[in-house]
């Protein structure tokens, strides 16, 4: 398989956004002592990184393809992740803006793997319309992108991290 391969540029930047979780674990890792949900946030973090060693795994092998104990996605993951969305979100208000990514070390790289989670997830669509790919990947990583930027939310909240919002015409006002 060539290395610019669609299937390989899929499963490539999913091992990109596995990095780039394993950042935020790095710099969540400086909060743990001093904050319970900062521990909340490790733990379904390194459940999510476990996910995307599976996801690119499934995504590694060619079509057609299995082996013994080959992991899967599965809708329990999907609801995982959900759950985890409606959990961090009853403490949040209701946007009323866009949140411009950055705040706080976490949150903002939370914002960052939230990015590359999209782009893994627009390349997995694209790789489906020419292979078969399990549509529960696909609905995963669509779900871990609302997650990621939930979470993002939730950190600069319970750790007291800046959340700053998009600002309208603020190139107008600074003339």
């Amino acid at each position: 398989m060539w290395k610019d391969s669609l299937r390989v540029e899929a499963y490539g930047t999913v091992d990109e956004l596995n990095s780039s979780v394993g950042i935020v674990r790095v710099f969540n890792k400086e909060a743990i002592e001093l904050n319970k949900q900062a521990g909340q946030l490790e733990d379904e973090l390194r459940w999510v990184q476990n996910k995307l060693f599976d996801v690119g795994s499934i995504l590694a092998t060619a079509p057609g393809q299995t082996f013994k104990n080959m992991p899967q996605v599965q809708a329990s993951d999907v609801t995982r992740l959900e759950k985890l969305i409606d959990r961090c979100q009853k403490n949040l208000e209701p946007l009323k803006e866009f949140i411009l990514p950055g705040g706080g070390k976490v949150s903002g790289f939370l914002h960052q793997a939230r990015t590359i989670c999209r782009r893994a997830e627009r390349l997995c669509v694209a790789l489906s319309k020419t292979e078969p790919i399990d549509p529960l990947i696909i609905k995963f990583i669509n779900r871990l992108s609302d997650a990621l930027f939930v979470l993002a939310r939730w950190v600069a909240k319970t750790q007291g991290e800046p959340e700053f919002l998009w600002e309208r015409d603020v190139a107008k006002n600074s003339k």
